[in-house]
């Protein structure tokens, strides 16, 4: 018998807690000499290598997203969370914040933005279309190149819950017996 569950109201601004769309990553962007990296949590798969990232109009990687047209997408993992924390609280228009924080940017394949090494994976991407409204700066990414370290095959990701509070991905369930063969990925 399945116990009742108790409910509660929930503020609707504080929706997001339970909606996360996924691990926090850090974005890195360049044009001509300039780069900057930044903390987003509010990003979407939109299908097999597109990427939508919600990318506020005051952070200068949204001006240096638009002026290149790339970007990189870095996981980082738990051994990060207070960089990544510390990444959000400053602005790339103040200072190099691969300088401030010791991150090492390493160049990519097929894009200018540096990728970030202490990161799990790094996925270069170039611009696909924007979405860009008064509230909305949407931008649609299609990733070009991906990397990924070789181990932990399941990474400890960070995955932001609202009010200061993080998620760190926990064991990986298989429930693949389950699936028809026809709905899993090659």
């Amino acid at each position: 018998m399945t116990r009742q569950k108790r409910w509660k109201e929930l503020p609707v601004d504080q929706v997001r807690r339970y909606l996360e769309p996924g691990p926090v990553v850090l974005l890195s962007t360049a044009h001509k000499s300039e780069r900057a990296i930044m903390t987003l949590g509010w990003h979407m798969m939109l299908g097999y290598d597109l990427v939508g990232t919600y990318i506020w109009d005051a952070n200068r990687s949204h001006a240096l997203a638009r002026a290149s047209r790339e970007c990189v997408i870095n996981l980082p993992t738990e051994d990060l969370l207070d960089t990544v924390v510390r990444i959000g609280n400053c602005s790339s228009a103040e200072q190099d914040k691969f300088d401030r924080f010791g991150l090492t940017a390493l160049p990519s394949r097929e894009v200018d933005a540096p990728r970030i090494a202490e990161c799990h994976a790094q996925f270069e991407c170039r611009l696909h279309e924007t979405r860009i409204t008064a509230d909305y700066p949407l931008f649609v990414w299609r990733v070009m190149h991906a990397r990924v370290a070789a181990s932990p095959r399941i990474p400890r990701t960070l995955h932001y819950r609202g009010d200061g509070r993080f998620t760190v991905s926990g064991r990986e369930v298989s429930r693949r017996r389950l699936f028809r063969p026809d709905m899993l990925e090659q």
